[in-house]
């Protein structure tokens, strides 16, 4: 019998003898390995974590102490131990249960985590509570990755907590992994020593005299540096940084060895105000296919478990096209630069990282610094490309008004993942973008209908413009073109009528497009013909284009795969308002809500927004 079999609670686990443990972390890779091959999910931080989530279960009485997960890719453990074993198959699925941390899904679960950098402040703020309400006899400890920690929120709290003294444990998952391979400063300090050319020099002059020994002496003597050496690293390196900024540092300790672990954590049990425990880990531990490629199976389809390939038909993606297209622009323009916030693969990006290096920046988790980092290029005559997925892109808002658009600075904004992106759930949805671009002054939007619009749109905005710009997309492919022969030029504020009509018109933006088409066919065999148009510019608006669509019938149908507060449909709005056109205006979008997980075609339907959906509304619409 396995033993996982009996595991239906931390308290299960507490039960075990180290033998066991160690047999139920092989049990449950398997468990994450299989199922994700079948599901799609984080794969290889997944498997980074296994003995690191069995040790803390195991030290801490949970869910009476808390763990607070950063971002979430770290959670299967944590939900295969905590009572959803038998429901680990629906992971993503519609209807099941969620990647990432849920507190509706279970008492385990303490904080709904989707993006990264919060979960220390999150902590502090527990602990904090606990204090002032008398109640800080339990533990919280906050999982956090070496990429996360150089978030400047995750630096912040830092401070905080150091500040305040209040006892909380913050576990650093070092696997020299965020989701591509760590950057920046804080990063490199955690290795600084071992690569330094000074301690190199000492190491290897020290090594060679120890070698002048006789053979058992110099044997001996060499094994005792190598111990000596590791303890002063860790006395050295890291240890600086977080005792400075008030933290007693233990570590850094070997994540994958469940005695080290657990004896770790019963010891940092009984130590007063801030701790951070280091673990050093490996991404995709167990299974060599992820060890081996821990940047692609750090996020992954349904793939092959012998071979690792993806069992996903290979399709072209607005990613894709984006991705060859940027590197065409840069190999005829110098002053092309690009910045992704630690999503190279996510972005496309990788072609143009491995032809033009140089040109290619990964800041790391840190979209703010992103923003304001090619505001500073563009004001010295560079052409920044700024690659970050909708739903990451807000958490630099700020800077977009206050270091781009104020300024008026020729920056181009690649949002992809806008719209509905399926299994990742609500945290990761990218229906918010139009929203919020479209209140800031100075930016043009665009939103292409189809890969090769995006290119032109891509071309346009590098070749052309001398403004802030935003090309928004969704992830996946359209699935359909049309000739470029009958494309339009790619002009701010112009879009394209491609269906005319007599009964009514629909102006639809960006993935709706292809549906708004179908839709329309689909109701002309009902006998109702309706115009279809593409905006193509969201801001500004081609307000020709609104008004004669307007007057076709008095009615107008706007759909979008955007929220519809402050959303295309309340552009529209506004500039049928502006021109006094007396016009009946329905809008077609995201409610206001958040949309769970699931593949995206369902949480189309879901929305309302598949193509059935959209020709029964046009039609009760028009009727």
């Amino acid at each position: 019998m396995a033993i996982l079999d009996a595991i239906n609670s931390p308290e299960d686990i507490r039960k075990l003898s180290l033998n066991e443990l160690r047999q139920l972390a092989r049990e449950i890779r398997d468990l994450i390995i299989t199922t994700t091959a079948h599901t799609g999910g984080h794969l290889a931080p997944n498997l980074g974590v296994v003995e690191l989530t069995l040790a803390l279960h195991y030290v801490f009485n949970t869910p009476e102490d808390r763990i607070v997960w950063d971002v979430g890719h770290q959670c299967y453990t944590h939900k295969i131990i905590t009572g959803r074993k038998e429901r680990f198959g629906s992971l993503r699925q519609y209807g099941g249960i969620a990647g990432f941390p849920k507190r509706a899904e279970s008492v385990y679960d303490v904080f709904d985590t989707g993006h990264s950098g919060n979960s220390i402040s999150v902590s502090l703020g527990m602990v904090t509570a606990d204090y002032l309400l008398g109640s800080d006899k339990r533990h919280t400890v906050a999982v956090i990755g070496d990429g996360s920690i150089v978030t400047g929120m995750a630096l912040e709290a830092l401070n905080h907590a150091g500040m305040l003294k209040r006892d909380i444990i913050v576990v650093l998952n070092d696997n020299e992994m965020s989701i591509a391979r760590s950057t920046g400063a804080i990063a490199a300090y955690l290795n600084r020593m071992i690569t330094g050319k000074v301690y190199n020099r000492i190491r290897e002059d020290a090594w060679l005299l120890l070698g002048h020994l006789p053979k058992d002496l110099s044997d001996r003597a060499r094994l005792a540096a190598r111990k000596l050496e590791e303890g002063l690293k860790s006395l050295v390196v890291p240890s600086l940084l977080f005792e400075e900024l008030g933290f007693r540092y233990i570590g850094p300790i070997d994540g994958h060895s469940i005695p080290e672990l657990i004896e770790t954590f019963r010891r940092v049990k009984g130590l007063k105000g801030p701790v951070l425990v280091h673990a050093v880990t490996k991404k995709g531990q167990g299974y060599p296919i992820a060890m081996a490629q821990p940047e692609q199976f750090h996020g992954i389809g349904p793939f092959d478990v012998t071979t690792g390939e993806s069992k996903a038909a290979a399709v072209p993606t607005f990613t894709d096209s984006f991705g060859k297209k940027i590197v065409e622009l840069a190999e005829q323009n110098p002053k092309v630069v690009t910045i992704t916030a630690g999503m190279c693969l996510g972005t496309g990006l990788k072609l143009l990282r491995d032809r033009f290096p140089d040109r290619f920046f990964d800041v790391g988790i840190c979209e703010q610094h992103a923003v304001s980092f090619a505001a500073g290029l563009a004001l010295n005559g560079l052409k920044p490309v700024v690659a970050i997925y909708s739903t990451f892109l807000m958490r630099a808002i700020d800077q977009l008004l206050q270091d781009v658009c104020l300024q008026n600075l020729p920056v181009v904004f690649a949002v992809d993942r806008a719209g509905l992106v399926g299994e990742d759930g609500p945290t990761h949805h990218g229906v918010y973008d139009l929203s919020y671009l479209t209140m800031l002054p100075n930016i043009t939007i665009f939103a292409p209908r189809d890969e090769l619009d995006m290119e032109r749109m891509l071309e346009y905005a590098v070749q052309c413009f001398e403004g802030p710009i935003a090309l928004r997309y969704p992830r996946g492919g359209s699935g359909f073109a049309v000739p470029s022969t009958q494309r339009s030029a790619i002009v701010p504020g112009k879009g394209e009528l491609l269906r005319p009509g007599k009964d009514g018109a629909v102006l639809a933006v960006g993935s709706m497009v292809k549906y708004a088409l179908e839709a329309a066919d689909v109701l002309v065999r009902q006998g109702l013909d309706l115009a279809v148009a593409d905006a193509r510019s969201v801001k500004p608006l081609d307000e020709e284009l609104v008004a004669a669509l307007a007057q076709i019938k008095g009615k107008l149908v706007t759909i979008e795969e955007n929220t519809l507060l402050g959303g295309f449909g309340n552009v529209v709005s506004l500039a049928l308002e502006k021109m006094g056109l007396d016009c009946q205006l329905r809008r077609i979008g995201v409610e206001d809500r958040f949309i769970e997980h699931g593949p995206r075609s369902k949480l189309l339907k879901v929305c309302g927004l598949d193509v059935d959906s959209i020709a029964v509304k046009l039609k009760q619409f028009f009727g």
